[in-house]
């Protein structure tokens, strides 16, 4: 008996305790249209290869750059044509093929690309039915393939086939379970294929299974640990803790997949490691870095991550059991 409550101590703390905590490695970006240049980035995504793709919407295209920042390239103008945006929110890629995946925002669709930008095909029109969109601000892919859509204005996620065939939705406007108000962002966890969105104006994280059903929330307005004030955007890491930029409250927060915080970083301010509203994040495919858009200072920061362990409180806990 007292090996199994052992076991399961030691199991459960070692839990809460071994997590990552988050120290700012380097930046890029400032205010512009050249290269390397932002106007408003919302938008980030890193391929299996490390290529950081960022949506910088104001300039209405899409710019990559190596693992540090290092420009490599970028695609887009302002437009309604094949390739061409109007103020793209959001970015994914498919783990398993690379393709990239816009949310063009402006346009109501989704367009898909090679990772060097090659145009492959595109969904959507504005309105309200199966594979419609009214502003869509969010995109993720899942381990499988199939493609989230967080449909802001219609209050719902859509998910689709790797090339757009529509498979499903879920949600409507409101605050019960499985509603939402303008959610903003959506993020697929890669250990359980659970669906993370941040339900912007309902000051929450929502959790569900793949196919939309309901199976968790946390949050509420405020400032404290665990409250929100404008969620925008939220990543899985591939141990899946859920990461959140608490945008209005220049922050990001972190928390285990169901919901209890861990920790948090940032706050108004233009160095590094502070924000002026973030709008998006994500990971490195190994998990050790994390990339945080710093919209409001035109900006891209990345932090590395190292495991946190306590082992004397673990050595605490075997001492009763001996």
């Amino acid at each position: 008996m007292r090996n199994v409550l052992w076991i399961a101590l030691v199991t459960a703390l070692a839990a809460a305790a071994a997590f990552c905590t988050w120290t700012y490695e380097g930046q890029w970006g400032s205010q512009g249209s050249g290269n390397g240049r932002f106007d408003y980035p919302y938008g980030v995504a890193v391929a299996p290869n490390d290529y950081v793709y960022v949506a910088d919407a104001g300039n209405s295209r899409i710019q990559f750059f190596t693992a540090t920042g290092s420009y490599l390239g970028k695609w887009g103008v302002w437009g309604p044509n094949n390739s061409q945006f109007e103020s793209p929110e959001a970015i994914a890629v498919a783990p398993s093929s690379g393709n990239v995946y816009v949310a063009d925002t402006f346009n109501n669709r989704i367009q898909y690309f090679t990772a060097a930008g090659s145009y492959l095909g595109q969904w959507g029109s504005p309105g309200s039915g199966n594979g419609e969109f009214k502003l869509p601000r969010a995109v993720a892919v899942a381990p499988g393939g199939n493609v989230y859509v967080a449909d802001n204005q219609n209050n719902r996620i859509q998910y689709f086939t790797a090339s757009g065939s529509y498979l499903g939705q879920w949600g409507s406007a409101g605050n019960g379970n499985g509603q939402f108000d303008y959610p903003r962002g959506v993020a697929i966890s890669p250990t359980s294929g659970n669906v993370y969105v941040a339900d912007v104006n309902n000051n929450r994280i929502q959790y569900f299974t793949a196919t939309g059903s309901y199976l968790g929330q946390w949050g509420s307005s405020g400032t404290g640990n665990g409250q929100f004030y404008g969620p925008w955007g939220v990543a899985v890491a591939p141990g899946g803790n859920v990461y959140v930029v608490d945008t209005a409250n220049h922050r990001v927060q972190h928390f285990t997949a169901t919901g209890t915080y861990l920790g948090q970083w940032g706050g108004a301010g233009s160095g590094n490691g502070q924000f002026s509203g973030p709008a998006g994040l994500c990971f490195n495919a190994a998990g050790s870095r994390i990339y945080v858009v710093d919209a409001g200072h035109n900006r891209i920061q990345y932090f590395y991550g190292a495991a946190v362990v306590e082992p004397a409180s673990l050595g605490r806990v075997k001492a009763l059991f001996k």
